[in-house]
Parts: structure tokens; C-alpha cells; sequence
């Protein structure tokens, strides 16, 4: 028999759409709810999650599944629920009023506001019934409207004041800094402090990859060469590469440990998480030459192109932590399963190496880790590590195999810009350094959201989904990332465009998003509805914050262009947010990468002259022989016409040139330029020579 459905029902977001059939009488956020409760006057019942989320599954089966709940709910509420992909505005300007109130935030968020859209009562995860000190769902929403009706002066009075909390949240401001080497060092003390010594990352349960924290000290580490700073990187990157976090058949991290040993993971698996890390690991490597470190970045970004590459080029937004109603039964295995599809010789390695028992390591299961690092493993094994490596491929490709027959974990086949442009990164510097493909990925990428997620007139947006045109106008972190990517793209592959439609979405992200009143930029545009006031994101969260991207992107194309207005708004969100990131430095990992950069010294290298692909092939490897990061690399094709590069006055003086030339300038002072293959090759070599000295 077939079930009824809600408004939900016909939602572009899929999270939306796993709601459509609850009794509860759901809207999505559009003005007919909101008038609704205007018209009604009833408080509204806000909650939001995303596709992936486990827990928000859990709220869905006990509370919005259940009758009674949903009778009360519909009785004396206006209930919206929301996807926190596709509404991150809603979703921050409602978290800050549950951390507010609560002191910690989360999905499922569950928030309670007046008609006028002011909070007053705020949570996560509810129970249906009292459970582990937590209220239960169903005692709250009755004492909730019993409230509303017997006691609404005191509800309007707290909303009121928590409303005004928040306010001056966003007015209030430390003195502004200047940022310094001063706030790298003060991350690097915050992680030696808590450092897990035994398994990396900050000690504590949950633990989360940290990746632009990670990013941040590599950098801290090639500005003072430090090795007690790379030793914390490695000793993290390797228990996450060995853990359970990581996923040794398909490859891809999942979203975090909920132990301190990387074992057991929350399983859905982000887009967002994989791109960071893989831009992680593939900067360590350039620092360690680590073998381990390559195959994690490049499984990972197999997995990307077999499970999550749409249609045309654009990656998905994440996979379930759940399939047939349960966590990570995809992910899992018995002993007896594994002896079964490898056979009894190949099963007894796979055992040692991932640590399998009859009994399991979960819930009677196993999930797959490494006890020890390969090279001991290879070695107790009398194996050669090439020859384990090859067999752990060989069981990987069947079990592999037998993993995709079973029942899949549902995928959020959103595509997010500002998602897509940390992919891109990953990709572009992966392409460059082992395989073009990767890079020719990164392009068709680019390209499909030039085409589908920009209008006309220019105008990016923040998402759409297959078969549906794109309708929520872009937000600050959409316009900085994608402009970053699309510099990073002309960095890798020579082509000018990727720097042209990087400078218009730079212009057009200054005109929507910057604050004339005081400095830095709103997270939402002025073209997005309003909510109870605009906002200015800070805080690097699981991804870069909407102004430390504008930041680090606005000081790179400053390098290219010139143009002072591009310093002055980048040294706004410096001083701004300096003096936040001394006290928090681990809630700025991006921002502490875009203060590296912009203290510099930054190298600008630009290449002129005929160059074709088997010589930009055959120098490739010498350009990216190790981590940079404060380089600027340019290119000057003479297929173009000079008129296109006049924007751009690092190129702009350098179009006639006549054979293959490298310019080198670093804080305003140049070199001579070395003109000609020959001369270029010896540049390197020797640069090569002195870095291995050092």
C-alpha cells in the first residue's frame, strides 16, 4: 500500500525528500510557511540536517515517524525542515543561537522560533522519550506549546534577548591585528599541548581530520623547517591513513573517528572531507617523498571518479552513513565473509595486515585497519613490500567486488560550487604532479559549472540538482573557492581563461558581498532572502569559512593584477580576524594558510615564450618537485593575444618574447630573466641541488 506524502515530496534536496513521507506536516523554508505562522501565530519547529547524517535518521525513525509526535507537532507548530547544504545561511544564523543556548551544536539541529523567526528554545539530537540526561522530543513539544499559549510574554522576552545576543555576536570585535609568524607558532603550541602521541590528531574522542590545520602546519614547517612540526603531521596523517576512518577496499575517508584510535567511524563520507584531505596528503608528500601518502590521494580520488562524478564532470555531495536501516553495514565484514570471497591463502594475509578476527573489532564485525604500518608488516612477513602491495591490491579488487553487490548506502546527488571548487584543488594538484587525467578532470569540472551554475549575466550559484535549474543565489565561500580553483587551474595548466573567470568572479564577489559600513564580507547576498540580520562567517568549520577564502583568494590574484583594491579588502579580513585566530587558533586552519601566504616571501614565476605540451611534460616535475606554498606561477602563451593579458600587470610587459623565458621575482625584487630550455633545466637542477643541502 502506498503511503501519503507531504509537501517534502516534490523538494529539490534529497535530504528533504527522505522526509516526504513523515506524518508530520512538513514545509520547506518558503514564505508560505512563514506567513503561515505569521497568520496562525504559531511558534515554528525548525529542523535541519543533511542527506548523510546519521543521527538526523535516527531522529526521523523515533520522533517523525511516530503518530503521536507528529500530531502534536502538526497541532501546534509551523514545521520546516531544512537541508543545511543547500541553506547555509539558515543553518549558521540558526546554529549560533543552539551553541548560544546550549553550549554545543550538531545535526540534527532542532530549533524552536516566534513567527518573526526569533529563537527561544534550541537542541540537536532529541530521544522520544527521556534517555542518557537528554529531555525527551515528545515532553518537549508539549511543554513547549502548553508555554506558547499559558506563558508567551516570557517566550517573546527570552527570544528577544537571545536575538540580541546574537546581534551584538556580529557587531562585537576584538581590536583589530596585524597578522604574524606569531599566530602560526600559536598553533603549533596548541598542538604539541594536545597532540595524541600515540595516534595523532588532537587527543580527545571524537577526533575529525583537521585537514586545514594539517595544511597550515606543513606550511608552518616549510617557513621554519622544524622537524618536531612535520613529525606531529605525519604521526596524524599515518594512524588516519592505518584507521578505520579510511576506507582500505574503496578508498575515501569518512567523516570522523568516534574513538581516539581512528577505528571506528561515523560513515558517511563527505565530498568536502576527501578533497581537503587529499590536498593534504598530496602536499605531504611533496614534503616527504612518502609512497603511502601518493596511494591514499590517489584511491581516494578513484573513488571520487567511480561513486561520486556526475554527468558531465561535477562531483556529488556525499554518501549515507547507512544502508538498509543500519550504520555502516556497507562498510563491514565477518571473518567468515572474507574467507569466503578471498579464499583461505589470501584471507590469513588480509587478516594479519587489517588486523580481522572471528569475533571483530564492532559489534561483532570488523571494519578494516592496519595494527601496523606496512613496511613492519612486509617485513614480519618476509615479503617484500612491492610484493605486499600487490597482493593487498589483488584482495582489495574482490573484495571491492563483492562490496558493490550489496545494497548501497544512499548518495546526495547535490552538486555544491564551493564543494566542487575544493575538489578541483585536489584534483589540478594531483594532475600535475602524477596523473594528467586527474587534471583533465578538474577542467571538465570547472567547466560544467561555468555552464550550469552561472547565469548569463554572470551570476554563480550555490547548487543545483540533475534535471533541475539552479535557483539558491551563491553564497561568499561559492564565489572565493571557485575563483581559488580557477587560479589554481591556470597555475597547472597554462590556460588564461581560468584566470579571466577568476577575476570576474573576484569583482562580482566584491560588488554582492562587501560590508562598506565596516570591513570583510556578509556570507549571504543581498539577492538572498532576508533573515533576522546578515552575517559574517569567521570561523573555519569542516570547511573554509566564506572570508578567510576571500582572504587567501583576493592576495593571490593581487600578485597577478596588482590591483590595491584587492590588497585593501584582503587586509581588512586580516586585521579582522587576527586577533580571533590568537585565541582559537584551531578554528582557523584556512585563515593561518591565508596569513602564511601573505606574509610571503612570495615567489612570482612567470614562464613566457613557445613552450609546447612535451616541454611543459618534461618541466612539469621540476616546477613541482616540492611543496611552494607562497609561489605565484603564471603563463604567457603567444597564441594569445597580448590585449587579453593587460589585466594582469605581472604578465602584462612580458607577451613579446621570442623563445622560452623564466621570470623570478620574490618581494618585489627580480632576477634577471633566463631565457632559453637549456638555461631553465640548470635553474632547477641547481635549486634542486641546494634544497637537498639544506
Amino acid at each position: 500500500m502506498s503511503k501519503t506524502t507531504n509537501r517534502l515530496a516534490e523538494a529539490a534536496s534529497p535530504y528533504l525528500r527522505q522526509h516526504a513521507e513523515n506524518p508530520v506536516d512538513w514545509y520547506p523554508w518558503c514564505p508560505e510557511a512563514l506567513e503561515r505562522a505569521r497568520r496562525e501565530d504559531k511558534p515554528i519547529f525548525l529542523s535541519v540536517g543533511y542527506a548523510a547524517c546519521h543521527w538526523c535518521h535516527v531522529m526521523e525513525r523515533e520522533s517523525f515517524e511516530d503518530p503521536d509526535i507528529a500530531r502534536i507537532l502538526n497541532e501546534h507548530f509551523i514545521n520546516i525542515k531544512v537541508d543545511r547544504e543547500e541553506r547555509p545561511d539558515i543553518d549558521q544564523l540558526y546554529m549560533q543561537a543552539v551553541v548560544a543556548m546550549t553550549g554545543h551544536g550538531g545535526w540534527p539541529m532542532s530549533v524552536f522560533l516566534t513567527p518573526d523567526l526569533q529563537p527561544f528554545y534550541a537542541g540537536t539530537y532529541f530521544p522520544p522519550q527521556r534517555r542518557w540526561g537528554r529531555p525527551g522530543f515528545r515532553e518537549i513539544i508539549t511543554a513547549l506549546a502548553q508555554a506558547w499559549q499559558q506563558r508567551r510574554a516570557d517566550i517573546l522576552n527570552s527570544a528577544q534577548e537571545i536575538t540580541e545576543h546574537l546581534r551584538r555576536s556580529l557587531r562585537w570585535q576584538l581590536p583589530p591585528g596585524e597578522p604574524s609568524e606569531a599566530l602560526l607558532r600559536r598553533l603549533v603550541e596548541v598542538w604539541q599541548d594536545h597532540l595524541d602521541r600515540s595516534y595523532g590528531g588532537l587527543a580527545g574522542a571524537p577526533k575529525f581530520p583537521h585537514a586545514m590545520e594539517l595544511r597550515a602546519l606543513l606550511r608552518a614547517y616549510h617557513r621554519w623547517h622544524e622537524t618536531s612540526i612535520l613529525d606531529m603531521v605525519r604521526l596524524t596523517l599515518d594512524g588516519m591513513m592505518r584507521g578505520g576512518i579510511y576506507d582500505h577496499v574503496g578508498g575515501g575517508f569518512h567523516r570522523y573517528s568516534t574513538d581516539e584510535r581512528w577505528l571506528v567511524p561515523h560513515f558517511e563520507k563527505m565530498l568536502y572531507d576527501n578533497a581537503l584531505l587529499a590536498l593534504t596528503y598530496a602536499e605531504a608528500w611533496l614534503v616527504t617523498g612518502e609512497s603511502a601518502y601518493r596511494r591514499v590521494v590517489e584511491e581516494t580520488l578513484a573513488w571520487l571518479a567511480r561513486e561520486m562524478t556526475a554527468p558531465g564532470g561535477a562531483f556529488y555531495s556525499s554518501l549515507d552513513a547507512d544502508s538498509e536501516g543500519e550504520e555502516g553495514k556497507y562498510y563491514v565484514w565477518t571473518a567468515a565473509e572474507l574467507r569466503h570471497i578471498l579464499g583461505s591463502e589470501l584471507f590469513d594475509l588480509v587478516a594479519y595486515v587489517y588486523d580481522v578476527s572471528e569475533h571483530g573489532n564492532w559489534e561483532g564485525k570488523t571494519i578494516l585497519a592496519q595494527a601496523k604500518p606496512l613496511p613492519v608488516c612486509a617485513r614480519l612477513l618476509r615479503m617484500s613490500e612491492d610484493d605486499l602491495l600487490a597482493r593487498l591490491a589483488q584482495a582489495r579488487r574482490l573484495l571491492l567486488e563483492a562490496r558493490q553487490r550489496r545494497v548501497p548506502p544512499g548518495r546526495d546527488d547535490k552538486i555544491l560550487t564551493a564543494w566542487n571548487a575544493l575538489t578541483l584543488q585536489a584534483l589540478a594538484l594531483a594532475g600535475v604532479l602524477w596523473n594528467p587525467r586527474h587534471l583533465e578532470q578538474a577542467c571538465q569540472a570547472a567547466d560544467w559549472i561555468l555552464t550550469h551554475l552561472r547565469s548569463q549575466k554572470g551570476e554563480l550559484y550555490h547548487a543545483c540538482l540533475p534535471d533541475r535549474p539552479p535557483e539558491i543565489p551563491a553564497f561568499l565561500d561559492d564565489y572565493a573557492l571557485f575563483a581559488d580553483a580557477l587560479i589554481t587551474l591556470h597555475e597547472c595548466t597554462a590556460e588564461l581563461r581560468w584566470l579571466e573567470s577568476a577575476l570576474a568572479l573576484a569583482d562580482d564577489m566584491l560588488r554582492r558581498f562587501h560590508d562598506d559600513d565596516t570591513e570583510a564580507f556578509y556570507y549571504a547576498q543581498s539577492a538572498h532572502e532576508p533573515l533576522l540580520f546578515r552575517q559574517k562567517d569567521a570561523q573555519d568549520n569542516a570547511t573554509p569559512s566564506g572570508n578567510s577564502a576571500a582572504a587567501w583568494m583576493l592576495m593571490r590574484l593581487w600578485h597577478y593584477t596588482a590591483r590595491q583594491d584587492f590588497l585593501r579588502y584582503a587586509e581588512e579580513i586580516f586585521r579582522w580576524l587576527t586577533p580571533l585566530a590568537e585565541r582559537m587558533p584551531t578554528a582557523f586552519g584556512h585563515f593561518l594558510g591565508a596569513v602564511d601566504f601573505a606574509l610571503g616571501p612570495v615567489q612570482e614565476m612567470v614562464w613566457a615564450g613557445p613552450l609546447n605540451e612535451t616541454q611543459r611534460a618534461e618541466l612539469r616535475p621540476r616546477i613541482w618537485q616540492r611543496l611552494a606554498p607562497r609561489r605565484v606561477l603564471a603563463w604567457i602563451q603567444p597564441q594569445v593575444p597580448a590585449a587579453r593579458y593587460q589585466p594582469f600587470s605581472l604578465l602584462a610587459d612580458k607577451t613579446a618574447v621570442q623563445q622560452p623565458t623564466l621570470y623570478l621575482c620574490e618581494n618585489g625584487v627580480c632576477q634577471r630573466p633566463i631565457v632559453g630550455l637549456e638555461a631553465i633545466r640548470n635553474y632547477f637542477d641547481q635549486t634542486s641541488a641546494n634544497a637537498a643541502e639544506a
